[in-house]
């Protein structure tokens, strides 16, 4: 049975924006690996979506949202849940401002404390119903493709992305390792997850990468094993743990569908023109 609802991880601090916008404003030069080049100035509205952490309502035609909003409707998901947090309101003024006419019916948890991704999705647990359900970040647009597929799943999965083909949406070469590299099995099964490796990691001295960005199908079984894991190294209780836990203590398995298309990000200052430009022909209807 396909998917019909889905969380949208949307409590993030936007750590790195933030950074950069601070070392803009003081005359600091941004690292070589955010530069892309020169960062445009930004418009004073996106500057105040990056200043608060707010990545998913950065301000383009439309904001960023109601672009990935639409690929939801799109792939058949009727229902979201928005994690956001307590200081997120203006966000839930614009979704409930906004929300006659929309094809996907929102509904708000709220992560008190931002304290990681599997976290974030345990607060969302008494806002899902007894289903499977998506997962996704709040500051990526994904292929319609993979969220479709991934919805017609009905079971936990994850879409594994081709480090080659995402750097056809932003992503260069030098940032994959700052996602989570995968380990897929000659069955298409999740095998182990490793967030952020060491270029030396044997993961990373493969030839092929296949990376997550974080787009998953969960039961909801997954809420037990965010309430079961240990504060990661970073100190967070991160989704990657959770799913590893599960497959080890409740024998889930996790179904790979491999996509070759790129994602759009926004982690940096710099992503916001890129991002700009490939969202300029779209006309999302969320």
């Amino acid at each position: 049975m396909s998917t019909t609802q889905a969380v949208i991880l949307a409590r993030g601090l936007g750590t790195r924006m933030r950074r950069e916008l601070a070392a803009s404003a003081t005359g600091e030069q941004p690292s070589t690996a955010t530069q892309k080049g020169t960062a445009p100035a930004l418009a004073a509205q996106q500057a105040a979506a990056a200043a608060n952490g707010a990545k998913g309502m950065m301000p383009f035609a439309r904001p960023f949202l109601d672009y990935s909003l639409s690929v939801l409707a799109d792939a058949g998901i009727r229902e979201a849940v928005l994690v956001v947090g307590p200081e997120h309101d203006e966000m839930r003024r614009y979704f409930h401002r906004t929300a006659a006419g929309r094809r996907v019916a929102l509904r708000f948890a709220v992560q008190e404390e931002p304290r990681g991704t599997a976290d974030a999705l345990a607060a969302a647990a008494s806002a899902v119903d007894d289903a499977a359900f998506l997962v996704l970040n709040s500051d990526n647009l994904y292929p319609l493709a993979a969220v479709k597929a991934l919805a017609a799943l009905g079971s936990s999965g994850l879409v594994a992305f081709e480090a080659r083909a995402l750097a056809s949406g932003g992503i260069e070469p030098e940032r994959v390792f700052k996602f989570a590299l995968l380990d897929i099995s000659p069955e298409e099964q999740l095998r182990t997850i490793v967030e952020k490796p060491a270029p030396d990691h044997p993961l990373a001295m493969r030839r092929e990468h296949w990376v997550s960005m974080n787009l998953w199908s969960f039961t909801p079984r997954i809420f037990n094993a965010c309430t079961r894991i240990a504060p990661s190294s970073r100190g967070e209780l991160e989704l990657q743990d959770a799913v590893t836990f599960a497959m080890q203590e409740f024998g889930e398995p996790f179904h790979i569908i491999r996509s070759h298309e790129p994602v759009l990000d926004l982690s940096s200052r710099a992503d916001i023109a890129v991002v700009g430009a490939h969202l300029a022909t779209l006309h999302p209807q969320p």
